[in-house]
């Protein structure tokens, strides 16, 4: 695949820690791991999308400039695909045993999705990791350091990644359209910050759907193509089921089914999004809050979606009176 037809996500990838978003505290001390060159063994945990595997890979471009080779002076694995012990003990402590290159000062291996090892693999890190640390420092990216077992953990620093703001993230998608001749409307950039939910990853994954349909991309495109529907739309089924009227609240859905091709599940979870921002009393709001969780868990339970639906707005209308 050639360079230009890769997914943007790799193509806009950042090289250098400088140009990670949202992170400056946490890039400060990479920048001072490189400078010295000497680090510990660290830890990666957050959110999907927020940099975390750029991060460590910038961290081996700075660290090794034009000596970074793959298997020599850096390995990535991702733990979800090797992760039983019979690897630990083979492939990785092959790698970490091996002494560096003369001119470098040690191996980095990097191991995303490391929540997803099993325990006895993990265990069988540990020795591993004290073993051969004069040779190799290891980086672990996870979502959930959590899973992560705690002697493991005390062997590392671990650095929490924070969701992207909106602002960041605005700005790293705009950077990304221009460079592919991309107009956004404001509506349009401002519907991929709420779907995208602090996901750097997720926003030019939905860009770059969008710019397969249109080279102008608006708040309609960018809700079609990420299967969710504009705020106002679902606002407007709440407030008209809150306000007595059942036949209109359930017509206002059924249209919005049709045109979106949603799930039960979907329009829960976008109703639920809404409704701490409705104009009603707090009373209101936590009946709704239950109702919603009653027939999410009744839809998961193999319920009839237009019949659970209709019958939530019908609840919903009753607590008007």
């Amino acid at each position: 695949m050639s360079f230009e037809h890769r997914p943007w996500v790799e193509k806009y990838r950042p090289r250098v820690l400088d140009d990670v978003v949202n992170q400056k505290g946490i890039i400060k001390r990479l920048k001072q791991f490189v400078n010295d060159k000497s680090m510990p063994h660290l830890i990666f945990a957050g959110p999907a999308g927020t940099g975390k595997t750029t991060s460590a890979l910038a961290m081996v471009r700075e660290s090794y400039g034009r000596k970074m080779a793959v298997n020599r002076t850096y390995l990535e694995l991702n733990a979800s695909d090797a992760r039983g012990i019979d690897v630990i003990r083979t492939y990785i402590k092959d790698f970490a045993k091996a002494r560096p290159p003369i001119d470098v000062s040690y191996k980095i291996l990097i191991l995303d999705e490391a929540d997803n090892m099993t325990a006895p693999a993990q265990q069988a890190l540990r020795r591993t990791m004290e073993k051969y640390t004069r040779n190799c420092r290891m980086i672990l990216i996870c979502n959930y350091s959590n899973k992560i077992i705690p002697p493991i953990q005390s062997r590392c620093v671990v650095f929490r990644f924070a969701s992207l703001n909106n602002e960041d993230l605005k700005n790293r998608v705009k950077f990304v359209a221009k460079q592919e001749d991309i107009t956004l409307t404001p509506g349009g950039l401002n519907a991929i910050a709420d779907v995208s939910r602090g996901d750097c990853r997720r926003a030019i994954n939905y860009l770059q759907s969008c710019g397969t349909i249109s080279k102008k991309i608006d708040q309609d495109i960018v809700f079609r193509v990420a299967g969710e529907v504009p705020p106002d739309r679902i606002r407007k089924i709440l407030v008209t089921a809150i306000e007595g009227q059942l036949q209109l609240s359930i017509q206002l859905l059924n249209d919005l089914i049709k045109e979106y091709g949603l799930s039960g599940q979907n329009i829960i979870k976008n109703l639920h999004r809404e409704i701490y921002d409705l104009k009603t009393s707090e009373e209101i709001k936590i009946e709704l809050t239950k109702l919603l969780a009653e027939f999410e868990y009744r839809l998961s339970q193999g319920g009839t979606e237009e019949i659970q639906l209709q019958a939530l707005l019908a609840k919903i209308v009753l607590l008007s009176d």
